[in-house]
């Protein structure tokens, strides 16, 4: 129980968001769904309200509102709360969190923060429960530093939050990208306010574990261990996306198996992180074994991990045996999304077999599944490298009807088919187009460009691209310096190249062996055997020959 000068104190704090709740505030019902589950409930409440002898107590309208926000029917629920009012039944303290809650939930901080003030008013005293729904609700907002300050001057009139309140504030700094505040207040807390819980490290790894601070997050993950906080499949299953994000699938697997004798049963949510971390490796064998272990503990395989798995097999060109996934995943009963098409569309455009891309794209539109930009690129390129530019070009309309905003990964397989057919002055032309839409280009498109260039000869124009993507700040990479040397190295000009690959080295970009190749064999082929035997020495000595 806490003394009425706290109260005061944080009514006077509370005044400053309250705003009075207007009185035709959503007063129509509003459903998202229309289950019996529902019905029933508006029917009971009803039912409830023509009672007049005797009148039910609030506590029992309090547990329909209740049904009513497990279901996420918030806008509903303040609708029949406010019939309750209307009909001389004042919410007690449990319906005003109930309302707090449905407001925080749609949004209207400054209507939950309205109804704080009532319950302060009132002279009911709030708990960690009335309190962690302002935070969530402040969170919900991105508004995580308003919810940091009234925390502060919660704990500072003597009120005590629990596992829950801090649970949800660590939780809103990770949302907001803030992992390093959301750790300060982790060792805030810890020993001091309230102990940790599985819940707040969980949190803190899988933000660490995205923006790629992997061993940061295991660090974190063996202190919640020495300090007997036992991880759950959460954290096991973000510890191993990370692992598997960063291309260390040895951890990634050694995870697994520390869950599995820790007698933490996968879900399928880490079975499908598992399964793609091998299959993006091209080691569909491995996954398969993944997937077996999956069979076995009888977990269900959903719509991700069949895609996992489709998108292996195409990795490694092994796209009949992905298409027979697809078509056993909806025998199955999982019905495939825009990524599944996407997926085997992108598959059969690599190994050239456009037709089937095409047919399988007009089966999305059949289904109404909507194809993203993801989809159209694929489609594009795969056009574009069968030589049916004006199909691909066709496309790119198609998606500016379709309000599919195309981006410069679309042109890029455009500018590059049009270079390949030596049309490059179309490119340049149809470069200024895209500028003018706002789509800026990338280090793949001026490469695009300079190679297109060098084709043909142009080899100042190829120099002047150079030279300005280099005063726009772009970093050439080995394909940009290799297109260039190429282009040197046709015309005759090898002191050139050979100064094009000191300035490669010099910039950090390491040559391949194509690069090398190109200028051993003009050499060669102009009896520059010194040169050329240098160059060879250097190869051998990179390993690559």
């Amino acid at each position: 129980m806490f003394s009425s000068s706290s109260s005061s104190k944080l009514t006077r704090y509370v005044f400053c968001f309250s705003v009075t709740v207007p009185k035709n505030f959503n007063s129509s019902f509003y459903f998202s769904s229309s289950t019996s589950t529902i019905d029933d409930s508006i029917s009971l409440f009803n039912r409830l309200l023509h009672k007049n002898n005797p009148i039910p107590p609030a506590i029992e309208f309090g547990k329909i509102l209740g049904s009513l926000l497990k279901a996420k029917q918030y806008q509903t629920a303040l609708s029949l709360s406010q019939q309750m009012e209307f009909n001389g039944i004042k919410p007690d303290f449990i319906t005003c969190n109930l309302l707090m809650n449905c407001f925080s939930q749609l949004g209207h901080i400054k209507f939950s923060f309205s109804v704080f003030a009532k319950i302060l008013k009132k002279g009911y005293h709030p708990d960690a429960v009335t309190f962690t729904i302002l935070i969530k609700g402040l969170c919900l907002k991105g508004e995580v530093h308003k919810a940091l300050y009234f925390h502060d001057k919660v704990v500072a009139q003597g009120f005590q939050l629990d596992q829950v309140s801090y649970g949800t504030l660590i939780n809103g700094l990770c949302r907001v990208g803030e992992t390093k505040a959301a750790v300060q207040l982790l060792r805030r807390v810890d020993g001091k306010l309230v102990r940790p819980n599985v819940v707040m490290y969980s949190t803190i790894i899988d933000s660490m574990c995205k923006d790629k601070l992997v061993n940061d997050a295991f660090d974190l993950y063996c202190e919640m261990v020495s300090k007997r906080i036992s991880p759950d499949v959460v954290t096991y299953s973000s510890l191993i996306s990370g692992f598997c994000v960063v291309g260390k699938l040895k951890y990634a697997v050694d995870l697994f198996n520390r869950m599995i004798s820790d007698n933490i049963n996968p879900n399928v949510y880490t079975f499908s992180i598992l399964i793609d971390g091998f299959c993006k490796e091209g080691k569909v064998r491995e996954a398969k074994n993944v997937l077996a272990v999956m069979m076995k503990k009888n977990v269900k395989l959903d719509v991700v991990t069949y895609n996992s798995l489709m998108d292996g097999y195409c990795l490694v060109k092994q796209v009949n045996k992905a298409k027979s996934l697809f078509n056993v995943m909806a025998q199955r009963g999982v019905t495939p999304d825009v990524w599944s098409y996407s997926i085997m569309i992108n598959g059969f455009c690599k190994i050239k077999m456009v037709d089937e891309a095409m047919k399988l794209f007009e089966e999305m539109h059949c289904k109404q599944i909507f194809p993203n930009v993801v989809t159209y690129n694929s489609l594009v390129d795969g056009l574009c490298k069968s030589g049916r530019t004006s199909c691909a070009l066709e496309l790119v309309d198609e998606m500016h009807d379709r309000g599919q905003p195309s981006n410069i990964i679309t042109y890029n397989s455009i500018l590059d088919a049009i270079c390949k057919n030596n049309h490059v002055d179309k490119a340049i032309v149809l470069l200024t187009k895209i500028k003018e839409k706002g789509i800026q280009p990338d280090i793949f498109t001026y490469t695009v460009l300079i190679n297109g260039l060098c084709k043909v000869g142009r080899l100042d124009d190829a120099q002047k691209v150079f030279e300005d993507l280099l005063v726009k700040g772009y970093s050439p990479n080995i394909y940009t310096y290799t297109s260039l040397i190429n282009g040197f190295c046709n015309k005759g000009f090898f002191d050139e190249g050979l100064a094009m690959l000191s300035k490669m080295k010099d910039n950090g970009c390491i040559p391949n062996a194509i690069t090398y190749e190109i200028l051993i064999h003009s050499l060669f082929e102009k009896d520059e055997n010194d040169k050329a035997e240098k160059l060879l020495r250097e190869m051998i000595a990179r390993g690559l020959l």
